[in-house]
């Protein structure tokens, strides 16, 4: 199966153990398919909700395998960015960031954010729709 990058919208909804999400994620977790990226990990400590769900993400850090950032990703992610405000588009720099990662490592995203469709147009990264 392929790697996926599961966005924070995904995981916030895994955390609330929303239908389906919670169900998929749970499978791709016990299939080995999930990876990380920093700025998901940060996101998710940023908006954790207790001291319970802290540690609980902290946990990240022992079970995915983190993707690695260059300083090519985040050339890639700041053209990104230019080339999407050129056209009169709107992608924060962080969404660009994990679309570079997707793209460069050949994996799909799962998220909920609907501005990823806008950066797939551009990119023709490969998303996870549930």
């Amino acid at each position: 199966m392929d790697k996926i990058l599961v966005d924070t919208s995904a995981w916030i909804e895994f955390f609330r153990k929303k239908s389906p999400y919670y169900h998929v994620i749970s499978e791709l977790i016990d299939s080995g398919s999930v990876v990380c990226a920093g700025i998901v990990f940060a996101e998710l400590l940023q908006g954790a909700k207790s001291g319970r769900e802290l540690s609980t993400i902290k946990e990240f850090l022992h079970v995915f395998d983190f993707l690695p950032e260059s300083g090519e990703i985040w050339e890639e992610a700041g053209e990104l960015s230019y080339e999407l405000r050129r056209k009169g588009k709107s992608a924060g720099l962080s969404d660009c960031l994990i679309a570079s990662l997707v793209k460069t490592n050949n994996l799909s995203l799962l998220t909920l954010d609907r501005h990823f469709d806008l950066i797939q147009k551009e990119t023709g990264m490969r998303l996870v729709k549930i």
